[in-house]
């Protein structure tokens, strides 16, 4: 992949993640059940980011983990800030190892674009081209 590719991808995928932080935060908020109608409001709008970015960044990339269907499905039980408030602790602590185990996979995948990233930079411009004639 050519770094004019890899760089916006790892720029989305930075971006994706601060939408993940921001996911956890509101389980955190539903757990001390302090909140209200805007951040009911904000919480929305971050799972429709969360989905919408999603798919654009899949159409830039492969991606086998974590999957469509594992994001889909957190971000399909967590309909409301008042449903997760009225969730067991254990079902909370489960919803948060969900997350975990999705943020951390996108650090893995920001990891792989950035060493596509380095791999690409490194390459001298004659390189570059003796690389696009051999594909031809």
């Amino acid at each position: 992949m050519s770094n004019n590719k890899v760089h916006p991808l790892i720029q989305q995928t930075e971006n994706y993640l601060e939408c993940w932080k921001q996911f956890n935060h509101f389980i955190n908020m539903a757990r001390s059940k302090k909140f209200g109608v805007d951040d009911e409001t904000h919480f929305l709008e971050i799972k429709s980011v969360l989905v919408q970015e999603l798919e654009l960044i899949l159409a830039g990339m492969d991606v086998s983990s974590p999957t469509k269907e594992e994001i889909h499905g957190l971000i399909g039980n967590s309909p409301s800030l008042r449903y997760l408030s009225e969730m067991s602790e254990g079902a909370l602590r489960s919803l948060e190892n969900q997350w975990h185990k999705i943020y951390i996979g996108w650090h893995a995948i920001l990891g792989q674009l950035k060493v596509q990233q380095t791999t690409t930079s490194s390459k001298s411009p004659f390189a570059s081209m003796f690389e696009r004639f051999a594909k031809a």
